[in-house]
């Protein structure tokens, strides 16, 4: 699957990915479309088989704070009914523990005997009072249990933790908590979501820092630090709509992926989650570009491509990716000199020359808006020169046109032009020319 990887209609951020037995499970907030707060009151989880990625299900909801309005799942926590945010779920000693997170509340711990669910509650956290983070909240709590069966968990909002848990996975060991884990200072700077990993027997602990858009790591020989700062892995607000950034790093069958999220619908607080195929050598894990690729190696050209896999995003500021129905999530508000990129696509087999005069038919979908307009085609940059465009106006919905055939990979990038020549011109610039569903190349 294509970022973004889950279903279109779906909105999970804050994904703590993770692999139990031949599956991933990935563990998020819940987003509402076009919503103007973060989250809801419900965690869902998917899953999807390691060997094929393509295939997600949904297993329902696994924790509410309300209860659903069809009452069949009634609400886990007696004491709030306060929105789920960052959950993360780990396994030992075979049981399933559920880290909730819950807005102005105290968070809990859940059980089950399956990672899929269903959990049922533990209870809140146990903390002496003078030592609890967050008053008892542990915001964003990512958890280890070590390979000698201690628990850790991390957390905090501006300011980092960790603390260490009883057998009973919800109670803190006294005395076990320390600050500052990850300072809010140069070069780390902390701001929230904290993931551990443990990789080749060094501590990774994965956060946003205060850019929001990035993922950063640091590296500890100790669960409890000290931690050094390594650097960012990828930043989902470069070249694209910006907001926070919440993910972690998982490997399966020998492979290691990246799990993020990015913006839509022209608001932070409605969130889709993609996820990059990433390479650790030498413990080392680089920076990486946000693309279109999710799980695949390449994209297909001569298949349709859906708008919202865009991963370039620049323009005017009502640019963007928007739920227009359940089907449908065009790019929308479309104007002069906007530029949209997908990354990458593999055209065929290299060829040492191409003739000038072989070409392919490219084809767009695109809601017009009665004016006249035109996208340019360009490979790898949207500076390169253009390889052919499609012009459009009034009502019609499928453009089409011819474009230099190419070969081997590349980003395909789509710049707009307005080719009103009437009087007045200047104040027709701003205009919205159209809004994008999808398109495709054709031999």
């Amino acid at each position: 699957m294509p970022n973004p990887y889950l279903p279109s209609w779906e909105y999970i951020p804050d994904g703590e990915p993770r692999v139990f037995g031949n599956r991933f499970y990935i563990y998020g907030s819940h987003d509402v479309a076009d919503s103007d707060y973060f989250c809801d009151f419900r965690l869902k989880v998917w899953s999807a088989p390691v060997d094929n990625p393509n295939e997600w299900i949904c297993h329902g909801d696994i924790f509410r704070t309300t209860d659903a309005a069809d009452k069949a799942h009634l609400s886990d926590t007696p004491w709030t009914d306060g929105r789920l945010f960052a959950p993360d779920v780990v396994e030992k000693d075979g049981k399933y523990y559920l880290y909730a997170y819950i807005q102005e509340a105290k968070g809990c711990v859940a059980v089950s005997d399956k990672p899929e669910g269903p959990f049922e509650l533990l209870g809140t956290y146990v903390c002496d009072e003078e030592e609890a983070p967050d008053g008892g909240i542990f915001i964003d709590p990512g958890v280890l249990v070590d390979d000698d069966g201690r628990v850790y968990l991390y957390g905090g909002f501006l300011k980092s933790y960790v603390c260490e848990l009883e057998d009973d996975m919800r109670t803190v060991k006294k005395g076990s908590v320390i600050r500052d884990i990850i300072p809010d200072t140069e070069p780390f700077n902390f701001f929230e979501a904290c993931s551990p990993r443990k990789i080749n027997g060094k501590y990774y602990l994965i956060y946003s820092n205060q850019v929001c858009s990035q993922l950063a790591y640091a590296v500890s020989d100790s669960p409890t630090g000290p931690f050094e700062y390594k650097g960012v892995i990828i930043d989902s607000g470069l070249n694209y709509p910006g907001g926070n950034n919440h993910g972690s790093l998982i490997e399966a069958n020998g492979e290691w992926f990246i799990f993020y999220h990015r913006m839509t619908n022209g608001t932070i607080t409605s969130r889709r989650g993609c996820v990059e195929r990433i390479e650790i050598k030498d413990g080392v894990v680089p920076e990486i570009e946000a693309t279109s690729l999710g799980f695949e190696k390449a994209l297909n050209p001569f298949k349709i491509t859906s708008a919202d896999t865009v991963c370039h995003l620049t323009g005017n500021n009502l640019l963007m990716v928007s739920e227009t129905d359940i089907f449908n999530r065009p790019i929308c508000s479309i104007v002069a000199d906007d530029v949209m990129g997908w990354k990458y696509f593999d055209f065929g087999y290299e060829r040492d020359s191409v003739s000038e005069e072989e070409t392919m038919k490219f084809a767009a979908n695109i809601v017009p808006k009665g004016h006249k307009g035109r996208f340019s085609v360009h490979i790898d940059s949207p500076d390169s020169e253009e390889i052919g465009h499609v012009d459009f106006k009034g009502d019609v919905a499928v453009v089409t046109g011819r474009v230099k055939r190419i070969y081997g990979r590349h980003a395909v990038y789509l710049k707009c032009e307005n080719l009103y020549d009437g009087p007045w011109n200047e104040g027709f610039k701003g205009r919205i020319l159209a809004d994008l569903k999808s398109f495709v190349f054709m031999l």
